[in-house]
């Protein structure tokens, strides 16, 4: 008796996690919902009227923080996926902070640094042609390639 209790509240906690994870399907309809709330705000703000300019800027704000969340939790119940080795930057370079402007040395653009497989992570795709995401300390930073600026910056992306 007491081994079937144990194996039923064993797996009473194991189904809120498996079910909380998102699927690839959710994220793109999330994503296609922010869109839609977007294009509404532009519309409200065409159109003039305070009322539907208040209540798309209200659907969009919950609709961004529920994404938010959603991600949050994808990356609770898959944090081996944000787990990485040790990281050593270039030789003669050392990490400190840095924020959306900064310029890298085209060291970092080599393929020890390169994020290639970035929707893994559930980033965004970078834009077409010279930006790159690159792993920086245990940051990821989207950097224009073309000047070595970071473009944006994700503190503490990895553990």
């Amino acid at each position: 008796m007491r081994k079937i209790i144990i194996a039923a509240l064993a797996a009473s906690t194991l189904v809120p996690v498996a079910a909380s994870a998102q699927s690839y399907g959710e994220v793109r309809r999330d994503s296609r919902e922010l869109r839609e709330d977007r294009r509404d705000l532009r519309d409200a703000y065409r159109r003039g009227d305070p009322g539907d300019v208040r209540e798309a800027r209200q659907e969009l704000r919950e609709d961004r923080r529920e994404r938010r969340e959603d991600w949050r939790d994808y990356r609770r119940n898959h944090a081996d996926v944000y787990r990485r080795g040790g990281y050593a930057g270039p030789r003669g370079y050392r990490y400190r902070p840095v924020t959306a402007g900064y310029r890298f040395a085209p060291e970092y653009y080599g393929s020890r640094y390169v994020i290639s497989n970035y929707s893994t992570y559930r980033l965004a795709r970078p834009g077409y042609g010279y930006q790159r995401y690159i792993r920086y300390g245990n940051d990821v930073v989207l950097v224009d390639t073309r000047n070595g600026r970071a473009v944006q910056v994700y503190n503490r992306f990895f553990y």
